[in-house]
């Protein structure tokens, strides 16, 4: 089922050992963003321009429904909780628990004082960001852990104001999927918007009188119209990333049981037909016995087309390396959303990866167990990201502010520094603006 990609005895040690670019040795989907961006710009730019009567067009357009209200009515978050079977419900909160208390460790000092010298002092000053857009897919799959995910860090960083998008569903009579509403009333959220796609990005980013005012930041991943349009209102406002479909990679010996290799293969290949699923491993047999045990346990599989997709695509294949040395080259140069280490001694191994949004260390640490109950994040970067970002945290919510306190005697023992500087730069008005405070009649011009 999973293609093999054999790069054994391609290293000896020797000068003529071949060249190999690890980041390519596993080609990933073809997602076009910059095609989408065709698509989504007059989107964007009809909502600017028409808000509300946009979003119903849009509305009727794409998700085949237009809701009675796009900003969902509280009684509809209350009824959605009282909806909710016992069991989902605790399900819900250990979750919701879990991940505000990995929150708040990361939440860490939120200042750092510097004396400099007497009476030179910078602080930093870590300060929420005032109001955020968080958007939660509603597509293949209701994903009511990622209100989980966006919310609990935002609310943790001390955001002032937090709303959620979600596309409206006809099922549901044009709200979102109730189980992403019920999260929403756990979490104390009560400004959901029943909006979907490149248009809930753009409500968030330019605003829409009489109905929701804009964001400072949007964060949450979607389908390529939603990163499309994120990419193209980036400065308008910020964002975590540009997630694309989701990845698994598994770094495997010997040692690990080719069932729950393949079951976490599967797992996450169910998100998606251009979803990811790669084993990197040295040992010719787990691969055979993974390859042997995936076609049952696709079939099993209430998405087994969707599976079959992506263990079939050009993004998902069985790597076979010399040893864990070159496995190791391989996981960091390919830098994968969700990292498995099934191996023996396999903290110590972990403890090597360098480039991942998450690592699971271990027979028991499996990728769904994060994408749920683990209290980690599960918006994590892809396509190969992790080897320069960060998965969605407290700190994502929080802007860093420096503030210079300065002495008159404190600014006096650099000034000649400064002056100096700015004329190097041809910068003169820097220098005298520190030279001004020392002279008998400091106005400008004196």
């Amino acid at each position: 089922m999973l293609a093999t990609i054999d790069l054994r005895g391609r290293l000896t040690g020797g000068a003529d050992d071949a060249v190999i670019d690890y980041r390519t040795v596993v080609p990933r989907a073809a997602v076009d963003v910059e095609a989408a961006l065709g698509v989504v710009r007059g989107v964007c730019d009809d909502v600017a321009a028409r808000g509300e009567a946009a979003l119903r067009d849009y509305s009727e357009r794409f998700d085949r429904v237009v809701p009675a209200s796009f900003r969902v009515p509280e009684e509809a978050l209350a009824a959605a909780v009282d909806g909710l079977a016992d069991d989902l419900r605790a399900a819900f909160e250990e979750s919701i628990a879990r991940r505000r208390q990995v929150c708040a460790a990361e939440l860490g000092p939120v200042a750092v004082d510097v004396e400099l010298a007497p009476g030179a002092r910078v602080t930093q000053r870590m300060v929420p960001i005032e109001r955020v857009g968080l958007y939660v897919p509603g597509g293949l799959a209701p994903l009511a852990s990622s209100v989980i995910m966006n919310v609990v860090p935002a609310q943790v960083a001390g955001c002032r104001s937090i709303a959620v998008a979600s596309p409206p569903q006809r099922e549901f009579g044009g709200l979102p999927h109730p189980s992403i509403l019920a999260v929403c009333r756990l979490l104390g959220i009560d400004e959901v918007y029943a909006v979907g796609g490149a248009q809930a990005v753009a409500m968030f980013a330019y605003g829409v009188p009489g109905l929701c005012e804009p964001v400072s930041m949007v964060t949450g991943p979607g389908n390529i119209y939603v990163v499309a349009a994120k990419r193209l209102l980036r400065g308008i406002v910020s964002i975590d990333s540009e997630a694309g479909p989701t990845e698994i990679m598994v770094l495997a010996d010997d040692t690990a049981d080719p069932a729950l290799v393949a079951a976490d293969l599967v797992s996450q290949s169910e998100h998606d037909p251009l979803a990811a699923a790669v084993l990197v491993t040295d040992s010719p047999a787990l691969a055979d016995r993974v390859q042997e045990a995936l076609p049952g346990q696709v079939a099993a599989t209430k998405h087994s087309e969707r599976i079959t997709t992506s263990m079939s695509g050009r993004q998902s294949a069985v790597v076979l390396v010399d040893d864990l040395e070159q496995g190791l080259a391989v996981v960091n140069a390919y830098a994968t959303e969700h990292l498995e280490i099934q191996t023996a001694d396999a903290a110590a191994v972990a403890a090597r990866v360098t480039n991942a949004g998450a690592v699971f260390v271990g027979r028991y640490s499996p990728v769904s167990l994060g994408d749920y109950t683990a209290g980690s994040t599960h918006v994590l970067p892809t396509g190969g990201c992790a080897c320069h970002s960060s998965g969605l945290n407290v700190k994502s919510f929080l802007k860093a502010m420096h503030v210079v306190d300065y002495s008159r005697e404190a600014l006096a023992a650099v000034a000649r520094h400064v002056e100096v500087f700015a004329e190097a730069e041809d910068l003169p008005a820097h220098g005298y603006a520190v030279t001004a405070r020392f002279l008998d009649a400091p106005e400008l011009g004196v």
